[in-house]
């Protein structure tokens, strides 16, 4: 059934209320998405399938209200709109966080530990985002979305599923990421990518967001996998890591052109909610890096957080 005062938490960027609501769509989320057989009173599982849908996407609306200032001059020209969006590289929030060298020179295994326990609960799967959000999009993006999913997948072979090998390297530092232990900032960012992803109204924000996420991965990959390097972390439990820091960068270069770029020349509209949902990832980002800094006491300023 609704719960009123639950839902009405979702627009809080901040503060209890803010971790209240993250916790319990987190909660929500970990059983809307899980394959079922018929059980129970369908009106109700409607009824609360609904209560789910306008909560997330009453956070969806706040946290756009709150990125306005960075989106308010998006282009519309596919290609003055590629160069726009491939700045967010650099220029993005959270980018060039001075956490990720930290953690490579200087994080111990426990501080490596707490970090990856954050980053794991805040992994929506994105095997399965791709999933969701290629549904119905026109052709070149939804072949280019597939290679990309079948990547993830391992190409067919289990050992080399992107998925299993966070999970490995979960198991090797024992980490226990279930929601309670986590910081409300890192559900948020795995209950945004669900959100936009399963949400059919914000299906170009999802794209924006993944192509995000591809973008700006291998920069921060390659300090992480250097710092499980020098912790004397296992080749095979760094895999992850190693593998992002590489694949990513060709990945990004083929959404940008086969997905990106055809989309916004097919309707130039759409170049809005792409940019739109790759700043909401990367701003997601930037609070938690802002917030795992806190943790660490570290004494460091982020950088200046523009699109």
């Amino acid at each position: 059934m609704r719960d009123p005062d639950w839902i009405d938490l979702a627009p809080t960027l901040n503060g209890e209320a803010f971790e209240r609501f993250q916790r319990e769509l987190c909660r929500r989320n970990g059983v809307r998405l899980e394959p079922l057989t018929p059980s129970g009173d369908w009106r109700e599982d409607v009824q609360e399938r609904a209560a789910l849908a306008e909560a997330e996407i009453a956070y969806v609306e706040s946290a756009r209200a709150a990125i306005a200032p960075f989106v308010a001059d998006i282009p519309s020209d596919a290609d003055a709109f590629l160069a726009w969006y491939e700045r967010l590289a650099e220029k993005g929030p959270g980018q060039n966080d001075p956490l990720f060298p930290w953690l490579e020179r200087f994080a111990s295994f426990e501080d490596m530990k707490w970090f990856l326990e954050q980053e794991v609960s805040g992994e929506a799967g994105f095997d399965d985002l791709v999933a969701l959000t290629q549904i119905k999009m026109p052709q070149t993006p939804k072949l280019e979305m597939a290679r990309n999913y079948w990547d993830e997948m391992g190409r067919g072979n289990a050992q080399g599923m992107h998925g299993p090998m966070l999970t490995r390297l979960a198991a090797f530092f024992g980490i226990d990421a279930r929601p309670e232990r986590v910081c409300p900032e890192s559900l948020a960012l795995g209950n945004m990518m669900v959100a936009l992803a399963s949400n059919r109204r914000y299906a170009f924000h999802s794209i924006g967001a993944l192509g995000a996420i591809e973008m700006t991965a291998p920069g921060r990959a390659i300090h992480v996998e250097r710092g499980l390097r020098r912790l004397k972390v296992p080749g095979t439990q760094r895999q992850y890591f190693s593998l992002h820091a590489i694949l990513d960068v060709k990945h990004s270069e083929a959404w940008n052109r086969e997905v990106l770029r055809p989309l916004v020349e097919e309707d130039p509209r759409r170049a809005q909610a792409i940019g739109e949902g790759a700043v909401l990832r990367l701003w997601h980002g930037a609070r938690c890096f802002e917030r795992y800094r806190r943790h660490f006491r570290l004494q460091m300023e982020s950088p200046r957080e523009a699109a």
